[in-house]
């Protein structure tokens, strides 16, 4: 079964890593070690994090939160597109939405009319969208973003044109545009992948991830100054992006900036090497 790392998490639920840190260390779940002590989350476990993101959010009290997520890994199966779930919160329950049908994660029992519970409702994979005039409910952001998910390994260029179709509904889709453009960047369309982050940028702002691989990015393109800025960008965002500091390590002992390469390589020896990296 595949497994996730943090950097996968962080880009899939896009959740930031001290959320996801948070959560581990409330218990909400107990993700497997990698070869280099690394957390390796499960889909189950992808699914647990963003409910139980969602249901603190929505107050629900912490007790009532790990009851209803240890039952809910119970039932949940061992794979499936997030596009193909919807969690919400119905009161002081979790309850599940698999296609037509609805369930409570507590007991597995099925419910009927959760349609008509539209009040109280907190949505965590996805939402309903309105149905177009011929009946059938166009695709969210959130649904393009899955199905390009599972493209990227059989059809890269279908793959390209959901996360496309995912910004265009949602130009806030954060996820997306760091996919696409990286997708871009995989396949040679350098200069075009750099024109995908600077309108992420412009929509989303600096994050920490998109300035990284923008970083990368710049540096095939040559452009080490700009390269350095967007790793500095990054950083200041999230100080504990380890591979952010291991390039700028890099970059500055090529400068012959030797004092600047052993701080960042320092940080980065010491990330790397603490409980949850």
């Amino acid at each position: 079964m595949r497994s996730y790392n943090v950097h996968e998490v962080e880009r899939v639920l896009r959740l930031t890593r001290s959320t996801i840190r948070g959560l581990v260390n409330a218990g909400f779940v107990k993700p497997e070690r990698g070869a280099r002590r690394e957390y390796r989350f499960s889909f189950r476990d992808l699914i647990v994090l963003r409910t139980a993101r969602a249901l603190i959010d929505a107050k629900v009290p912490r007790k009532r939160i790990h009851r209803s997520l240890e039952d809910l890994r119970r039932h949940l199966p061992e794979s499936m597109p997030l596009s193909g779930l919807s969690i919400c919160a119905v009161g002081d329950r979790v309850v599940v939405r698999d296609g037509q049908t609805h369930w409570q994660a507590e007991n597995g029992q099925y419910l009927l009319g959760l349609e008509a519970l539209e009040n109280g409702v907190l949505h965590v994979v996805e939402r309903p969208a309105a149905a177009g005039g011929d009946g059938v409910e166009p695709k969210t952001a959130e649904q393009w973003f899955a199905e390009a998910l599972e493209l990227e390994s059989v059809d890269a260029r279908a793959a390209r044109r959901a996360y496309e179709h995912a910004v265009k509904i949602d130009p806030t889709h954060l996820a997306s545009w760091i996919n696409w453009g990286r997708l871009l960047h995989e396949q040679g369309a350098i200069r075009e992948a750099d024109k995908v982050y600077r309108r992420a940028i412009e929509q989303c702002g600096c994050d920490p991830l998109l300035m990284f691989n923008r970083g990368v990015l710049l540096e095939d393109l040559g452009e080490t100054a700009a390269a350095l800025e967007a790793y500095q960008a990054a950083i200041e965002e999230d100080p504990d992006l380890a591979d952010c500091h291991y390039n700028l390590a890099r970059l500055y002992e090529v400068l012959g900036k030797p004092q600047h390469a052993i701080r960042h390589l320092g940080q980065y020896r010491r990330l790397v090497t603490s409980p949850g990296n």
